[in-house]
């Protein structure tokens, strides 16, 4: 940028980078690659002791500045409760683990912002456990990790985004979990000509989960994890 001819270029090349992340035609394919070979189908069957994890996924203030769950997180709350009425209705022991804390430093965490639509979707609190603390991913898995130490257990289901769920799991197994992965939603992107704000979440989401993945790795390599 300190030399003038070299100034239009990068404007135009990043004027171009812009028009490809908005318009979708680079989003796609990044999104593509953070969400693929994810399973989007609830368990058929259900363990005796069946303990359901939802991962947040962030708050906001809505137009009433009232404290309120992001998209995602309602797709993932409404799959949970869905699992949890199914894994009800089979006659097995059932419980959810919600994890979030408050890396927004909202007036409230994740977690206790998330229970009240868990309770108006007929979970009821005794089977509901609050992990307001973790700030990331691995504080998930590590913290969800500690709770089952002394919570026993048959089956484990893990809810969460399809672009979140890869770089989740492989948090979950540092901490020797398998769990079941249930896709809460999957999150697309409209290709064209106009560019679109949605878009733009969706690369940047994309890019923050396959950075993250690439991160984990490197970390394991030099004994961090």
């Amino acid at each position: 940028m300190l030399r003038p001819r070299a100034r239009l270029p990068l404007a135009c090349a990043a004027f171009a980078l812009f028009w490809a992340l908005a318009a979708g035609w680079l989003s796609a394919p990044l999104l593509d690659r953070a969400q693929r070979s994810q399973r989007a189908v609830a368990p058929a069957t259900y363990a005796a002791r069946t303990t359901i994890v939802m991962l947040g996924c962030g708050t906001y203030y809505d137009d009433t500045n009232q404290l309120v769950p992001k998209k995602d997180a309602l797709a993932r709350i409404a799959t949970s409760a869905a699992i949890y009425s199914a894994c009800k209705r089979s006659g097995a022991n059932c419980s959810v683990i919600v994890s979030g804390g408050n890396p927004q430093h909202h007036e409230a965490s994740e977690a206790d912002t998330y229970l009240p639509y868990l309770l108006r979707k007929q979970v009821p609190r005794p089977d509901i456990v609050l992990e307001n603390r973790s700030l990331n991913t691995y504080e998930n898995a590590r913290n969800v990790a500690a709770l089952l130490q002394s919570t026993p257990y048959d089956s484990l289901i893990l809810v969460t985004s399809a672009y979140h769920m890869r770089r989740a799991l492989l948090d979950f197994h540092r901490f020797g979990l398998a769990p079941e992965p249930v896709i809460s939603n999957t999150r697309q992107v409209r290709i064209g000509l106009l560019p679109r704000y949605e878009n733009l979440v969706s690369a940047e989401l994309a890019l923050h989960e396959l950075i993250g993945i690439a991160q984990f790795h490197v970390y394991r390599l030099l004994g961090w994890f």
